[in-house]
């Protein structure tokens, strides 16, 4: 699980793919034609591509493919260095999960909060930024970091 933290970690996009998989395939397409230069790691090309989507699933990601990996990075490039809590390293985290969903993460994983207040995950931290409204709502945060 380590290595798919450390890779997940390198660039603004990271994506882990199967080389066969046509959702995979769409996504980077999606990426590319967005002008962005994502890290891809194709599963089924790595030698450890097997434990790396063993490793994704822990993370919740099922199917493991295409798993793409972005806000910590995103925040991070916007000048704001986020708190991050890894529930799964938590006694308590699947509870954690669940209050989660029950506030209304349709995945659980991430979670992202500003200033308090739940913004969702991963497609609604997206939209925000594509909108231009994740800058103005982390500019505060900005020089805290």
């Amino acid at each position: 699980m380590d290595r798919v933290r450390d890779l997940a970690s390198t660039r603004a996009a990271v994506i882990f793919t199967k080389s066969s998989c046509c959702m995979c395939h769409s996504i980077k397409t999606l990426f590319y034609e967005l002008g962005a230069s994502p890290a891809i790691h194709e599963l089924d090309r790595d030698a450890s591509g097997r434990e790396m989507e063993w490793a994704l699933r822990g993370l919740g990601c099922n199917p493991s493919v295409p798993a793409v990996f972005i806000v910590k990075i995103l925040f991070q490039g916007i000048g704001v260095e986020p708190l991050v809590y890894e529930i799964d390293q938590d006694p308590e985290g699947r509870e954690m999960e669940r209050a989660l969903m029950r506030m209304g993460c349709t995945a659980p994983v991430p979670a992202v909060f500003i200033g308090g207040k739940l913004m969702g995950s991963t497609n609604e931290i997206m939209s925000l930024h594509l909108s231009g409204t994740l800058n103005q709502m982390l500019k505060p945060y900005q020089a805290l970091s």
